[in-house]
C-alpha cells in the first residue's frame, strides 16, 4: 500500500519538531497579540484611527510593506499592521516543515533506510502535509483565541485565525511540489521562498495600483492581488467584510499542489529530483582550490538573496522617511515610541535611526544564519572530508569567518546605501541621505559583529548548542531593541543587547568608545570559538 506506515512516519515528524514548530506558533501568537495591543492603546479613539488608516491607504509604499487597509475598527487597524507579516511566517514554517520532513531525509540518506521497511512510497509526504496542516491547525485556534482575549469581535478573530492557517497550508502544497522536483533540500526550500516572494510582489502591486474608497479608508485590490496566496488571505478582510468564501481559493490550491506532488513521486526516484542536476566542469576553477573559494561559492546565493531583500526594504523605509510626520499624525504616544527606538530628536531622525536599527539587527539574523552553517557541514559529514586533505581546521573555520564578515559588511553598506537613496529622492537631498544613512549603518556594524563572535564561540564551545545558542541571543537582542524601551525594562536588562550601546545616529552623534570596545568583544569572541574549535573532537 503506498500509505503503509504514515501514521509511525508521523509520529516521528511530531517527536522531531516537538519543540521547533510550538517555537514558530508561539512566536507568532506573540508577534499577533503584540501588534494588536499596541494598536489599541496606540490608537485609542476613532479619529487616531481614521488618521492612521487614511494615511496608510494613500501611501503606496506603505500598503506594500504594510498590508491592506480595510476600515477603522480596532480589528481592521491591527490587521493592517500584522496580518501580512504573519501570512508570510505562517509560509515559510509550512514550507520549511515539508522540506525538512521529505527532501531533506532523501538527502540524508534517512528516507532510504526507513524505505528498506514496510513503508510506502507516498507515506512520508503524506507524513509530512498532515503534520503542515495540523500546525497550521493549531495556529489558526492560538491566534483565533488570543485574538478574542484581546477584546476583539469572535467573528474578526475567527477570520483572522482562518486566513493564516489556510495562507500556511497553501503553501505546504507549493513546498510538497518543490521537494519533488530539486535535489537538496536547499533548492528545494529556495524555490518555496522565490514563489512566496513571487506571492508577496503580485500582493504588492495589487495592492498598490487598488482604488481607494470615498473617505480613503478601504482599498479595493487590483486583479494581480487575486493571483496570490498571500493576497488571498488579505482579500478574506478580517474585522470588515469576513468573506470565508476567499478560504476555498487556498484550499483548492492545496489540494491541486498536493495532488501535482503525488504524481509526481510516481515518476522519480527515490533521492533523485526530477530537476536534473548540472554536470560543473571536469576541473574546479582556480577560485574553488581553497577554503575560502569553496565557502564564497556557498554562501554567495544566500548573499545575492539577502542584499536584495536588504536594499528593497531600506529604500521602502527610506522613502517613507520624509512623511513620517504625516503617518504619524496627531498620535503623541506613537511618536513617542519612535523616539525611544530611534534616539531622541526629530521625529524625522528618530524614525530614520530606528528603521536603520532594524535593519541592522535584519543583518545580524543574516550572520546568525552564515556561520550556523559550519555545524551543518560538520554534522553531514563534509567538514571530515574536508579535513582529511591537508586543509586545517583554523584555515577552514577562518575561511567560513572571512566569508561570513565579508558579506556583512557589504549587507550593513547596502542598507545604509537603499535607504539613504530612498529618503534623498523622497527629500530632495539625495547626497545628504546617502552619507548619513550609510554612516549610520555604519555604526551599527559592531553588535552584528558581536552576534557573528557569539556565533563561533558556540560553535567552538558548545557544538551542540551553536545553533540554538545564538538564535537565542538574537531573539533576545529582538526584544530588548523593539519593546524594552516601551516596556521599561531595567537598564541592565536593556545593556545585555549589543545593539543598546552603538550610536544612535542620526539622530545622536558619533561616539568611538562604544565601537571599539564591540569590535573588540567580537575579536575575541571569534579568537577565543576558534581556538576552542582545534581542540575540541568533531561530532558527526
Amino acid at each position: 500500500m503506498s500509505f503503509t506506515g504514515t501514521g509511525n512516519l508521523l509520529r516521528l515528524a511530531l517527536r522531531r519538531d516537538r519543540v521547533q514548530l510550538p517555537v514558530w506558533i508561539v512566536a507568532l501568537t506573540l508577534v499577533t497579540s503584540s501588534t494588536v495591543s499596541s494598536v489599541i492603546s496606540l490608537y485609542a479613539s476613532e479619529q487616531e484611527r481614521l488618521s492612521a488608516q487614511q494615511a496608510a491607504a494613500e501611501n503606496a509604499v506603505a500598503l506594500v510593506f504594510n498590508g491592506l487597509v480595510s476600515g477603522t475598527s480596532e480589528g481592521a487597524t491591527a490587521m493592517t499592521q500584522a496580518l501580512l507579516l504573519v501570512l508570510v511566517a505562517a509560509a515559510l514554517m509550512s514550507s520549511m516543515t515539508v522540506v525538512r520532513h521529505t527532501r531533506q531525509n532523501e538527502e540524508t540518506g534517512r528516507a532510504e533506510l526507513i524505505g528498506s521497511s514496510a513503508v510506502g512510497r507516498h507515506a512520508a509526504l503524506t507524513a509530512a502535509l498532515i503534520l503542515a496542516v495540523l500546525a497550521n491547525v493549531v495556529l489558526a485556534l492560538v491566534t483565533t483565541v488570543t485574538l478574542i482575549g484581546s477584546g476583539l469581535s469572535a467573528g474578526g478573530s475567527l477570520a483572522a485565525g482562518a486566513a493564516i492557517g489556510v495562507v500556511g497550508i497553501a503553501f505546504a502544497g507549493v513546498a510538497a511540489v518543490t521537494a519533488q522536483i530539486w535535489e537538496s533540500s536547499r533548492a528545494a526550500n529556495g524555490a518555496a521562498a522565490a514563489f512566496l516572494g513571487l506571492a508577496f510582489l503580485l500582493r504588492a502591486v495589487g495592492d498598490a495600483a487598488g482604488s481607494l474608497s470615498e473617505n480613503s479608508t478601504r482599498v479595493s485590490s487590483s486583479w494581480p492581488s487575486w493571483l496570490s496566496p498571500i493576497g488571498w488571505g488579505q482579500q478574506i478582510r478580517p474585522f470588515d467584510d469576513n468573506a470565508w468564501w476567499v478560504l476555498i481559493l487556498p484550499v483548492a490550491a492545496f489540494v491541486g499542489l498536493v495532488g501535482a506532488a503525488f504524481a509526481l513521486t510516481k515518476v522519480r526516484d527515490v533521492g533523485m529530483g526530477l530537476r536534473a542536476v548540472k554536470l560543473g566542469p571536469p576541473s574546479a576553477a582556480p577560485s574553488l582550490l581553497s577554503p575560502f573559494g569553496l565557502a564564497w561559492r556557498l554562501q554567495r546565493g544566500a548573499l545575492l538573496g539577502w542584499a536584495v531583500g536588504v536594499v528593497i526594504m531600506g529604500f521602502a523605509f527610506g522613502a517613507v522617511g520624509d512623511e513620517i510626520n504625516d503617518l504619524v499624525g496627531e498620535s503623541e504616544r506613537t511618536a513617542e515610541i519612535v523616539e525611544q527606538l530611534g534616539g531622541a530628536g526629530s521625529l524625522v531622525d528618530s524614525y530614520l535611526s530606528a528603521t536603520v536599527g532594524l535593519l541592522g539587527l535584519a543583518i545580524g539574523a543574516y550572520a546568525v544564519q552564515l556561520l550556523n552553517r559550519m555545524r551543518s557541514e560538520e554534522t553531514t559529514g563534509g567538514l571530515e572530508s574536508l579535513l582529511s586533505t591537508s586543509v586545517s581546521r583554523y584555515r577552514w573555520l577562518t575561511s567560513q569567518i572571512a566569508c561570513a564578515v565579508i558579506g556583512i559588511v557589504a549587507l550593513t553598506l547596502l542598507s545604509g546605501l537603499s535607504a539613504g537613496l530612498g529618503y534623498g529622492i523622497a527629500s530632495g537631498d539625495i547626497g545628504g541621505g546617502l552619507v548619513d544613512l550609510t554612516a549610520a549603518a555604519l555604526a551599527r556594524l559592531p553588535a552584528v559583529l558581536v552576534l557573528a563572535g557569539v556565533t563561533v564561540a558556540a560553535f567552538g564551545m558548545l557544538p551542540r548548542l551553536s545553533v540554538v545558542l545564538p538564535w537565542g541571543v538574537f531573539a533576545i537582542c529582538l526584544l530588548i531593541g523593539q519593546v524594552g524601551a516601551a516596556l521599561d525594562l531595567p537598564e541592565a536588562v536593556l545593556d545585555l543587547s549589543p545593539y543598546s550601546h552603538v550610536p544612535q545616529m542620526p539622530s545622536a552623534d558619533f561616539a568611538a568608545g562604544p565601537v571599539l570596545v564591540l569590535l573588540l568583544i567580537a575579536a575575541v569572541l571569534m579568537a577565543g570559538g576558534a581556538a576552542l574549535f582545534r581542540r575540541r573532537n568533531l561530532s558527526i
